[in-house]
């Protein structure tokens, strides 16, 4: 297959500030680590240079007195709130990363690749009209409207992996029968943004396609592959979605400094493989993934890499982590059981797979 990369310089003006967990160099480093790893000598993989976003991309999704607020915040320099700072330079970059999902998109369905990656995204704590979070638009929610309305895709499934619960694109679809939304991120008692509980499964037409995968701290590797593998494979069967959009990152990695999850950068690599097979057997192999989260970035291009690696390859990752694993990968398995059996007897009255 052939695997579209999608980055920008640009994208480096996504910068929140000197001493703010969320950087620029973030993209440059991780596209640095992906050339010096040979990603672009390979055969099947293009690298692709997207567009900015246009004002009417974003108002596909978001309110236009949310956006409008946002670009009046831009023009003047000001903060949306304490942790997510607004100037013209973000929004540039940020309109580049929106323009760099929906490049990934337009290129599977416009025949140039066959799965894509954006080298930056999954802004998920953005909603409708509200940001935080180091969120201001939600490129993933842009996506999927721009895969719709213009690719006739009738059916989404976005798996957010991220170490956070993607509240905003959560909010988004909360109601809409044909996306399903899966999110398998820390206890929200124990991170921000304090929400994204088993019980809250959708609303109205949309309720049961809000899947919410809360992880204790500290759970080891194999326990979050089995909660994954015992709710995304059966689920994204049943659904048979057109294509599968994953947002995350490095932040589910046990090093993080922000998150405490404990995967390791083989366990990304295994996730991506776990998307990878899926799309195989559903929807022809159509896949996105859009990173952009993480917060130590000496691992972050390594579980970026292990990422890619995952949909292009079936065979060994040829990479090893920067950091001694944990001794436990089972740790937590107990609990995740447990709660893998409160999940599926909360959606059984809306899937027959589980």
């Amino acid at each position: 297959m052939i695997v579209g990369i999608t980055y920008h310089e640009k994208f480096s003006l996504y910068d929140l500030g000197l001493n703010h967990p969320f950087r620029g160099d973030r993209f440059a480093k991780a596209r640095d680590f992906l050339l010096k790893q040979g990603l672009n000598r390979l055969p099947n993989v293009k690298f692709i240079k997207p567009d900015m976003a246009k004002w009417s991309d974003i108002i596909t999704v978001h309110t236009s007195k949310y956006v409008d607020l946002i670009f009046k915040l831009a023009e003047s320099n000001k903060s949306y709130d304490f942790e997510t700072p607004v100037s013209a330079s973000i929004l540039e970059g940020l309109m580049y990363i929106i323009g760099g999902s929906i490049s990934s998109g337009r290129s599977i369905y416009e025949g140039s690749v066959d799965r894509a990656v954006n080298l930056g995204g999954g802004f998920h704590h953005a909603g409708r009209d509200f940001g935080g979070g180091f969120c201001i638009f939600n490129d993933i929610a842009i996506l999927a409207e721009t895969l719709r309305r213009n690719y006739n895709a009738e059916k989404i499934l976005i798996l957010d992996f991220d170490v956070h619960f993607g509240d905003g694109t959560s909010a988004i679809f909360y109601s809409d029968p044909k996306v399903l939304y899966i999110s398998i991120h820390q206890d929200p008692k124990t991170i921000f943004p304090g929400t994204g509980f088993i019980e809250q499964i959708g609303e109205g037409e949309g309720e049961g396609y809000n899947v919410n995968i809360p992880l204790p701290p500290r759970t080891g590797e194999d326990a979050y592959l089995l909660a994954l593998k015992s709710i995304l494979i059966p689920l994204s069967e049943e659904f048979k979605p057109d294509i599968i959009i994953a947002n995350g990152g490095s932040d589910a990695h046990f090093a993080d400094h922000l998150g405490s999850l404990g995967l390791t950068v083989n366990g990304f690599f295994e996730v991506s493989k776990i998307l990878s097979r899926c799309s195989n057997r559903i929807c022809n192999g159509r896949l996105i993934l859009l990173l952009g989260s993480g917060y130590n970035l000496t691992v972050l291009p390594y579980c970026w890499y292990a990422l890619i690696k995952g949909i292009l390859s079936d065979g060994e990752l040829d990479i090893k982590d920067p950091y001694p694993p944990p001794e436990n990968p089972r740790r937590n398995i107990e609990k995740v059981k447990d709660i893998i059996v409160q999940i599926k007897s909360l959606l059984r009255d809306y899937w027959g797979s589980i």
